[in-house]
Parts: C-alpha cells; structure tokens; sequence
C-alpha cells in the first residue's frame, strides 16, 4: 500500500476515515471493544458487514491470538462471521496476506479508499428535495431503496428505529418520489458518510450529490464541518468529483468461522 500523506488541514481525519467504526457514535444496539490493539464493533445484525474488527495494531506473533480472542467474543453473541478491515496504517504491513494463509477470503467488495472532504462540496439540482426520514414512511422507503441499490430481501415493513441524533437518516425525493437514501454519524470529527443509494432509474439526476450537501450542512450546523467515507468503486468518482480527497486503502476480508470453537 502506499505511503499517504496527512491532510494539510485536518490530519486528524484520516484515523475516522480508515476506522469509521472506531469513531461513530454507537447505536441503541450497538457494541465497541477497544482493545487497544484492535477494535470490534457489533452492529444491529448477525451478516459480517454488521460485525466488524479494525484498526489493527498487532505484531507478528499476535494475529492467531486476537483472531481467537474476536471469535470468542463473537460466537457469546451467537455470530458466526465477521469482516475484518486492514487499512493502510495497519500493522503488521503484511496483514492482509497473513489472514488470506489463515483462511480468510476476500469480501464481495474487497477494496475501499478512504476519503474526506474539508471544503462545501457541489451543490445539488433544484428538483432534488432532501428530508431526514423520520417517519414510518419515509424510512420504509429509505429501506427499500437499500434493498434495490444492494441486492437485499425487500423489507416486510419500516425498521423498527428510533430517532437518535447522531445517527441520522436521509431521503431524496425527485417530482415527490423518494430516489434515493443514505445515512450520516455524527462525532466531533464531522460527520462519517454511509449507505448511500440510488434507484437506477434516476442515476445522474443529482440525487446522490443532493444527499452529500445534506449531509455537509448538518455537519457545519453542528459546527464540524468535515465528511468523512469509505468509497467503493460506484461512489468514488462521483466524490472525487465533490472534491473528496483520498487518504487511505482499506482491504476489506471475509471470516466466517463455526458457533463452536
């Protein structure tokens, strides 16, 4: 991986964008374990991309142990898969090809550049509206866009979520049709983008840059004006263009592993 320099302005930033996980604000049923030489962080649902370890400081002799360590903590919660993130600071420098000789794999999308964003990012079209999807409605719809865009089960009715500050939701609308949705978490860094997704029919109508500049706004509102994302390959040009900048790699690896040890 290469060398990246820091970021003229905000050098901080790179930490939160090769760890999102780290540095988000948990959810109603979320769970972090820092450990100092890694951190897990357990979502909502039992799928790897909801079951993440992290920011790896770890030397050679170390990797079977904390493997060990994050199944043990896994399976008491009775999941059976995680994902592990090796970003370009992780140690040690051959991280990644010592967990494929242990038998991991490569996630369906294997690569992401962290990126970040210090200064407004374009603006959207005036036929694009954004709303924070607060009601029923709105997240159901938010929920079946994500089933669309992500090849996921259509979703039975509105997630069950309450509203929470720095968790936020959000939905465009073109013409009164909700298009598209995505998500922010809020944190003294500025605001970590995710989930970003678009109904194909309206690709390249200003949707996706619509919900960016929402997103941008809430996080100078609360006066930390910076976003924060992991790309991958669909989202990346679209926020080079928005004039994100791109700090790190991160390597995204399957481990799925038995309920019993």
């Amino acid at each position: 991986m290469p060398a990246w320099p820091a970021l003229e302005r905000e050098p901080d930033l790179v930490e939160p964008a090769e760890n999102a996980n780290t540095y988000t604000p948990l959810g109603p049923s979320d769970e972090r374990d820092d450990r100092g030489r890694y951190v897990l962080w357990m979502g909502r649902g039992d799928e790897p991309g909801w079951n993440v370890a992290q920011r790896f400081r770890l030397s050679e002799g170390e990797i079977d142990e904390v493997r060990a360590e994050i199944h043990e903590r896994l399976r008491s919660r009775g999941r059976t898969a995680c994902t592990w993130e090796v970003g370009s600071h992780a140690t040690p420098g051959d991280l990644v090809d010592r967990l494929l000789e242990r038998g991991l794999v490569d996630d369906d999308t294997p690569f992401a550049v962290g990126m970040v964003l210090t200064e407004p990012p374009a603006g959207a079209g005036a036929d694009v509206e954004v709303r924070r999807a607060v009601t029923p409605e709105d997240r159901l719809a938010a929920a079946r866009i994500a089933a669309v865009a992500f090849s996921m089960p259509e979703p039975a009715g509105a997630p069950d979520e309450a509203e929470d500050r720095d968790n936020v939701h959000y939905i465009a609308l073109i013409d009164g049709e909700p298009v598209a949705r995505a998500t922010a978490s809020f944190s003294a860094y500025g605001a970590t983008l995710f989930g970003g997704a678009t109904l194909p029919e309206a690709r390249g109508r200003g949707a996706y840059r619509a919900l960016v500049a929402a997103r941008w706004d809430d996080a100078v509102r609360r006066g930390t004006p910076a976003l924060v994302t992991q790309a991958g390959p669909m989202s990346r040009p679209i926020l080079t263009r928005l004039g994100f900048r791109e700090v790190c790699e991160i390597r995204i690896l399957l481990d799925a592993f038995d309920r019993q040890p």
